[in-house]
Order: structure tokens, then sequence, then C-alpha cells
């Protein structure tokens, strides 16, 4: 396909995402239009707008506002407003703090009588056992975060019920099958937060002038949002082109037929966003280019036409381009903590540089996921080299080493490959992403992953039990994940383990064993955090599909042109589901703090349950039946500094090779002859192997049938 001619492309994110970090939608796509030549500008109101609304001047107008409403307002929007004075006084420091810029803030917020105390604050003086004496920052930004949800909280009650810190008006896009009550709305809602999209937009429409707006809405809490920012732009630039795309249009459009959408967007593309943005750039702005299509939505002729006629495939992977992070403020986006876990910090402490390893996932069977479309089903990695390459071009531009690796499943192959580069390279970041609990995950490769700078993973336990792991075709066992588990705990490697309750056809017994299990592995210390969510049926996974195979009705809703997605459904085999939600959450909020492992599992429970079938060592039992060998023919990796030999006597002679590697050292004992050829391979560079060194400290690995440090 021909170059595009030179237009201005504007790409928006919708408020609200998180609060941390910018969701990675615009980079990639500004990454790709840079390979065209096209001119882009990529904007993140979710940051904006909220800093915008978090501030002492927005405050005090809310406030200057709402004074008259005093009496209505619920004891605790009531308790905020006569204490306002010191909120407005807090507010713009306490974000300058969040944002890393102000740290000694940290002594005047520990000792108490700065912040003022709301709701949120009111046990905060039992915090020593969370953060002891050393965490004064994190402690710090835990209070700092509980002053800035107070603040939320006033907002939701008295100014807009829709607000929530990650997504905004999330009801109108949840299971919206009719468009009607998102149109009315849009015509219908006005406060502050819209007034400051539109001020946002506005500004940078005057200050751009684009030709296409792109705006991405990766959740159901961006969507309204998203039609709103269309809506300001249809009035102040019509002429301008307006497309949507993002993981809700992915999911839930995909049998849009109502026109009244196209009052606000021109077109809906479908899938990854590179090949369909391509396509409409040429359609509009390069004469000689093609008029065809790609998985895009139009209005043609008052009837929504879905066109998909252009014979090109998607763009490969390694033509992508690498995620471009210009234009995006990243010194505003704010830390918070908010809850006292490591795992679930990942998501809101600190900024993470986002790329994926694979588009797609390696397995692609789970029988509740969305495995029937392209962000899942269409599978394809890129090799190391190149991810690399891109990782030191993105750390270069934001000057962060934090790298979160969005994968649907990252594959252990290419995570092993991506290990050896990092390596290769010495190549200094913190890295995470989510796996599948898989087998090829031994103790050793997650030994390499974390020397490469691996410090969590994600993956689904789901059910923890081992006839719906089959019947949902999780393709694991609850021994594996154990196994699995515990290899990258003892690599010093934390473990968030996703949990599901409630799919078809599991008993009220399946439930509480596979808590107990659940109880267990975190009592074992084997994964360290957890998050329990009700089983979902949706459109495009094999139980909306085939909803009978799995004993399962559907139940509605009637799709009535516009999302469609989630879908209602009665399981008359499987027990009362929603009895045991609150339960299960109130446990795992105890387990992750290390508290709660001898209370009895009724105690969680506001209704009676069942007693637990699992035995209480079932989880030690299995870790310690566990073993694993060498095999013949794998590679060795030696990691460290300096290596000599020495001799010992006992019986007979013994050779031993020391390798020390930081703070650790290693030991090979053998005969004389093998270690020696070792010795000598570390000092002589060989042809057939690679070998990279460096002073005293190297990195290098070889096929051996005997020994070593590493097996991979």
């Amino acid at each position: 396909m021909k170059k595009a001619v030179s237009k201005k492309i504007l790409l928006f994110t919708p408020p609200f995402t998180q609060l941390n970090t910018p969701y990675p939608a615009t980079m990639y796509l500004k990454g790709f239009l840079n390979t065209l030549g096209v001119s882009s500008f990529q904007v993140d109101l979710s940051i904006e707008v909220f800093l915008s609304l978090f501030s002492s001047s927005t405050l005090i107008k809310i406030c200057q506002e709402q004074e008259q409403k005093v009496a209505l307002m619920t004891d605790t929007s009531r308790d905020f407003f006569y204490r306002n004075e010191q909120y407005v006084f807090c507010l713009d420091p306490v974000i300058s703090f969040l944002q890393g810029k102000n740290p000694g803030l940290a002594q005047l917020i520990n000792k108490g009588d700065y912040l003022p105390k709301g709701s949120r604050a009111a046990n905060r003086e039992d915090l020593d056992w969370a953060f002891g004496s050393m965490g004064s920052q994190d402690k710090a930004k835990y209070l700092a975060t509980l002053f800035i949800e107070e603040i939320g909280l006033f907002i939701k009650e008295q100014i807009d019920s829709d607000f929530e810190f990650s997504k905004y008006a999330e009801r109108l896009a949840r299971t919206a099958s009719d468009f009607s009550p998102l149109l009315r709305s849009l015509d219908e809602k006005n406060s502050i937060i819209q007034d400051i999209i539109r001020e946002k937009v506005v500004f940078y429409i005057g200050e751009h002038h684009p030709d296409m707006i792109c705006i991405t809405a990766p959740f159901p809490g961006n969507v309204f949002a998203a039609f709103f920012i269309a809506k300001i732009i249809k009035e102040i630039h019509p002429e301008c082109i307006t497309v949507l795309g993002g993981g809700y249009a992915n999911t839930e459009l995909r049998r849009l037929s109502d026109e009244r959408v196209f009052r606000f967007f021109d077109h809906i593309t479908l899938d990854d966003g590179e090949s369909p943005l391509q396509h409409l750039i040429e359609y509009y702005f390069n004469d000689s280019g093609t008029k065809q299509k790609k998985r895009t939505f139009s209005l043609v002729g008052n009837v929504v036409t879905y066109q998909n006629t252009s014979p090109h495939f998607d763009i490969a992977q390694r033509d992508v381009g690498t995620p471009d992070y210009t234009d995006l403020k990243l010194d505003q986006y704010i830390s918070v903590i908010e809850i006292l876990n490591p795992m679930h910090r990942k998501w809101s402490d600190g900024r993470w540089n986002k790329m994926t390893l694979a588009h797609g996932c390696y397995w692609g069977k789970c029988s509740f996921c969305d495995i029937s479309l392209d962000y899942i089903k269409r599978y394809e990695p890129v090799d190391a080299v190149l991810l690399c390459d891109r990782i030191e071009v993105i750390k270069n531009q934001t000057g962060e080493n934090g790298f979160h690796f969005v994968d649907e499943a990252a594959p252990p192959a290419l995570m092993k490959e991506l290990a050896i580069e990092l390596l290769k390279r010495k190549m200094n970041i913190a890295w995470w992403t989510n796996i599948r609990f898989e087998k090829s995950f031994t103790y050793d490769l997650c030994r390499l992953l974390s020397y490469s700078g691996c410090i969590a993973v994600t993956g689904g336990l789901e059910v923890a039990s081992d006839r719906l792991l089959a019947k949902m075709e999780k393709g694991v066992t609850v021994s594996q994940v154990a196994s699995v588990a515990n290899h990258f705990t003892k690599s010093h490697i934390l473990v968030h383990a996703y949990l599901m309750y409630g799919f078809p056809t599991q008993t009220e017994q399946e439930t509480i064993d596979s808590l107990e299990i659940v109880r267990q592995m975190m009592e074992n210390g084997i994964i360290q955090s957890g998050f329990w969510h009700q089983f979902a049926m949706t459109a495009h996974s094999p139980v909306g599909m085939n909803p009978e195979k799995y004993n399962v009705v559907m139940d509605g809703p009637e799709f009535s042109g516009f999302a469609e997605n989630d879908y209602y459904h009665v399981d008359p085999n499987g027990a009362d589901h929603e009895l045991y939600s609150e339960g299960l959450k109130k446990s795992m909020f105890n387990y992750m703090q290390g508290t709660g492992f001898d209370v009895p599992l009724q105690n969680w429970f506001s209704s009676k349950v069942l007693k637990t079938t699992i035995a209480k060592n079932y989880i030690q039992a299995e870790l310690q039946t566990i073993m694993e060998h060498p095999k013949q023919h794998q590679w060795m990796l030696w990691i460290g500094g300096n290596v000599i030999v020495q001799e010992k006597k006992s019986n007979k002679i013994i050779f031993s090779l020391c390798m020390y590697a930081g703070s650790s050292t290693f030991h090979i004992e053998g005969e004389r002859d093998v270690i020696l050829f070792l010795l000598d391979f570390t000092n002589h560079r060989s042809k057939k192997e690679w070998i990279q060194t460096h002073d005293s400290s190297y990195f290098f690995w070889f096929i051996l049938q005997k020994g070593g440090v590493m097996y991979l």
C-alpha cells in the first residue's frame, strides 16, 4: 500500500483509565503512524481531566456550588464539606507528592495532623504492621491515597454519581444492547467533569487542527466519554473525521446496526487498529491510494454497513513500529497505594512502559475466554532481538526502566529468549507479565527470568478444581499450578492468581474446596496475591456460543442494535453462586495480609456452608512429591563473575569449579578433564557457542550433558 500524504491525526484516550501510567493503545498507533510518515499527536485525557478535577481551584468551585445543599447531604459528605478548607489546603501538595515531585511531604503526612481525617482514614493509625518504621514514603502514599479517595467520594455523592477513579459512567455501556440510554445521557447529562472534558478537547483541536481524530475506548468505563468527546468534535469541527476503536468496539460492537451511533463517529473499526486506520488514511487523504476499507463500520445511505473488502493482510508485528510515548505528560501521572498488597500495587503504583511480547494467545482454548476474537486467536510472537531493540528505544524515550508486558499469556519459550537477550545486552529493567501456569516454567527457567529482571507474574488458577479446569479446557491441574507457582516464588518472583467462582455446573462443595486450596497455597507462601471474580458468559467465548454444551441456559438480554457481549444465564446444575461472593473476597483480603489462615472457612460466610473435603496438608504434600531432574541435551546457563578451580582431596581427588555470581556462589564438581574443559571454555571464545565477556563479569551458555547451574 502507498504511504499517505501529510495530514494530522489526533489520538485521544477518554477518561478514566489508570492514573499511574497511560493506556497503551495510542502509543501503539502513534508508533505505527511513524512508520507511514503520518503526523500525529496523542492525548491521555484520563490523567489530564483527573488533574484538573483534583485541583484546589476546582475543589473550591465545587464546594461553593454545594454550599446551599448541606442539609441534604449524607453524613459523610457533610463531614467532608465542613472540612473542605483543609482539603483545599492540602490537595495540590498531595497531588505533587503522588507525582513523585514532593517527597519531603511524606514527613508531614505521617505526622497524623496534616491531612484531614475523613471516613476513609478512620483506622489509619494502625499501619505500623504494614509499613513499620522504614516505609515512610509508602505509608504516606497510602494515606495520601485515602485522602484523594475521600475527595472522590464527595464528588461521586454530590457532583456526579458516575465518577470513579478508573472509569466513568460505566453503567451506560455495560450490557448496553440498546443505544437509547447512552444517547439520552449524552443529551441530558451535565457535570463539571464534562465541562473539563469539553475544555480540553476544544483546546487540543484548536492547537493541532486535526484532519482525523481517533478515540480508543478500551473498557465500558470509557465509552460515554468517548461519545461525549465525539459530540464536541462534531459541534466545533464537523469536517473532522472521527473514528472509534479499542477493546469495547472489538468485543461488544461486532453486530452494530443502530445508525444513531454515526451521529458521533464516521467510522468504527474492529480488532487491531493499524491496518483499518491505514486504509482510512488512504481512503480520505491519498488520491492514488486504495478506496477499500478493512474491518470498518460506516453509514452508507443511512444504513450501517460493515466493510472488509481489502485484500491486504494485517500488519505483521515486526512492522507495526515501536510504541511511541512522545506527547504524553509522563511526569504528571500519580502513583497511589489503594490496598496493602505488593502485587495489587503494580496496577496503581509506579509508571510502567506497556508492551506485548506476542499478539494473541498461544493456548487459545479456555472456554470462558473470547478465543474466537482476533486479539486472542491470531497468535504471532515477536523475536527477542526486536523486542529488546524496542525496549531500549522506549527506555531511552521515557527514562523509565519498568515494563509491563500486557500479553494474554506470555509464551514461556519467548520469555526465555527475551531473558537471555536482556542478559546478553546487560539491560537493567524490571518487568512483569501474565502467564499460564505452564509446566514449561521449571525452577531453572523461573530463576533465569528473575535474573533478567522479572519481578512478578499473574496467572489463572481460576476454579482450583481439576474437574472444572478440565471442563473449561484450561490445560492445567491444581498440582501443576502449585508446582509452577512454587518455582516462581522460590525465584523471588511475586505470584498473583486470578480466581473464578460460578463456572457452569460448579457446586457448593467445589466452591468451598477451591477456597481451601487457595488458603493452603497462600499459607504455604506459593502465591502472594489473588482476586476472586464471578464467571461472566460472553458472546464470543465457547460457553457463550454453545451454552447447552456447558449445561447453562442463556437468559438475555435481547440485542437491540448496539452492544453485545455479556449474557445473562441460568445454571440449573450449579450452586447459588451469589451467596459466596462476599465470603470469598473477605477471606482473600485477610489471606493477603498474612492473617486468617486458622479461621474455619464457614466463618467467612454469612450463611451456612459445607465443610471442605480437601486434606489440610494437600498442597504441602503435592509440593513434596514434585521432583525435577535435568535432562540430556538441555542448555546450561551460567551467570556470574570470577571462575576458579579448586582441588579437593578425600578418598579421591575431586575437582570443583567455583563461580561467584552476585550474592551467590555456585560449585560444580566433576572429573578433572571436564572441569578443566569448562575453565578453558570460560577463557577462550568459542566459534560454536556464544560467549560474552566483560572484565571479570560475563554471561554464557552452552550444551552439556553433565552438571550445571541452570538447565533450560
